[in-house]
């Protein structure tokens, strides 16, 4: 990867997203214990029918304090990813329990969703 390319848990977004619906009782959220899991149930998803609208990688404790210990393999991330079924207009997301050697394989997940989204937007791009 490019020095001049942030690494996914390095990414502050400037404004929170909550797994939850502000209408529901917050069971909205599926967790998974490794990407692979949720790769098992999402990685073929249509991004259509299951709009990834934005996503969250997240290494800190309640204090701020980021939780890596050295060891890429640690699972200490979790990964939110947000997502809009947009014919339903029902609004989920993926808690993902990550670790950085897992960042390759979130990538290959996120790109052509990414290249999707701005295919939306196509005339403004």
């Amino acid at each position: 990867m490019s020095e001049s390319v942030k690494h996914l848990w390095e990414v502050e977004h400037s404004y929170r997203c909550e797994q939850g619906s502000y209408f529901g009782d917050g069971s909205t959220t599926e967790n998974h214990k490794t990407f692979a899991d949720f790769l098992g149930e999402m990685g073929g998803s249509d991004p259509d029918y299951n709009l990834l609208f934005r996503w969250d990688w997240e290494e800190a404790n309640e204090e701020g304090h980021s939780t890596f210990n050295g060891d890429n393999n640690y699972r200490n991330g979790e990964l939110l990813l947000f997502f809009m079924a947009q014919r339903k207009g029902y609004y989920f997301a993926h808690c993902v329990q990550v670790c950085r050697a897992d960042e390759p394989a979130v990538r290959a997940f996120l790109e052509p969703r990414f290249a999707h989204l701005l295919s939306l937007w196509e005339p403004i791009k």
